[in-house]
């Protein structure tokens, strides 16, 4: 195993020792930061998508800050305003919460439409543009954000363009009875996070981050990620499949997915395993924007994914 892994490793496991759910929903997580990618948690109150996103950025030496999204929230609430400084006479930029490698957007479909857009420019390019200058967010850079299923009052679905910038929607159920026992037992919540102490730096993310760019994605692969792309677009149940853009987020999940098994090439299975999470938010389908519709959108992929020819 390499430092690396052995990192990992270490990084699981604290986030295990407080989040008894499911230990697929922190793989996704981890797969979505490695892959450079942000995630967004989405499931009823009190599954733990707060605390599993929490413990993830107390496990890690870098910036973090959290945000609870309100319908009164304003964009400059977010990304900051410019303020004149008493000794220079300029104007001065002060950054808001969005600075920071790992943002906790609590509850963001509970924010207005204008401050949801906000978060665009962030999330695809890194930075933020403010009074015609562009103020770069810091290395690594992870959006996570939770949501309860918009059926839910008081919520707000966010539009196409936001969902694509989530890398994965993981929906994180409840825990098996052993686990909701233990929980219990040990009522993890705020004692147990406050005593959680990094155990990998900002930089050795980035540094993981390099390698997974490097892992190998054969041709026969692409073509398996093309092929069940543009079955989406030809689908009659569909009314948009995955974009180009949902291609090159399936591909590097993959990359990185292969990484976290211990592999220095992807396989049809890594891309298999993350084609729901990865694609299921990105398919429109008609409809009102629930849970109901993900869970329609989560079968098609299924179905097509069993038509598509896999390479060996």
């Amino acid at each position: 195993m390499t430092n690396n892994h052995t990192f990992l490793e270490s990084l699981r496991n604290q986030i295990q020792s407080v989040y008894l759910g499911s230990s697929g929903s922190i793989d996704q997580l981890l797969c979505c930061l490695l892959a450079r990618g942000h995630a967004l948690l989405e499931d009823v109150p009190g599954v733990g998508k707060t605390l599993l996103a929490s413990s993830l950025a107390k496990s890690i030496d870098a910036s973090f800050s959290r945000v609870q999204l309100t319908p009164d929230m304003m964009p400059a609430d977010l990304l900051g305003y410019a303020i004149l400084s008493r000794d220079s006479g300029e104007m001065r930029f002060q950054q808001g919460p969005i600075f920071a490698s790992i943002v906790l957007a609590d509850e963001i479909n509970r924010t207005s439409p204008r401050t949801q857009s906000a978060l665009l420019e962030a999330m695809s390019e890194g930075q933020v543009s403010m009074d015609g200058k562009q103020h770069k967010l810091p290395d690594p850079f992870m959006v996570v954000a939770t949501q309860n299923p918009n059926d839910f009052l008081g919520t707000y679905p966010l539009p196409e363009n936001q969902l694509d910038r989530f890398l994965m929607r993981i929906s994180l159920g409840y825990p098996d009875e052993q686990s909701e026992q233990e929980l219990l037992e040990l009522r993890p919540s705020h004692t147990m996070l406050e005593g959680l102490k990094p155990v990998i730096h900002a930089d050795q993310v980035c540094e993981i981050q390099s390698v997974i760019d490097d892992i190998h994605l054969s041709d026969p692969v692409k073509k398996y990620i093309v092929d069940f792309a543009r079955a989406t677009r030809d689908s009659d149940e569909i009314d948009v499949g995955i974009s180009p853009r949902g291609s090159l987020a399936l591909a590097q999940a993959a990359r990185s997915w292969a990484w976290i098994q211990g592999r220095d090439h992807v396989t049809p299975d890594d891309v298999y395993q993350l084609l729901v999470p990865v694609c299921a938010h990105r398919l429109v389908i008609g409809g009102p924007s629930t849970g109901t519709q993900w869970t329609k959108a989560a079968n098609l992929i299924r179905t097509i994914a069993h038509e598509i020819h896999a390479p060996i």
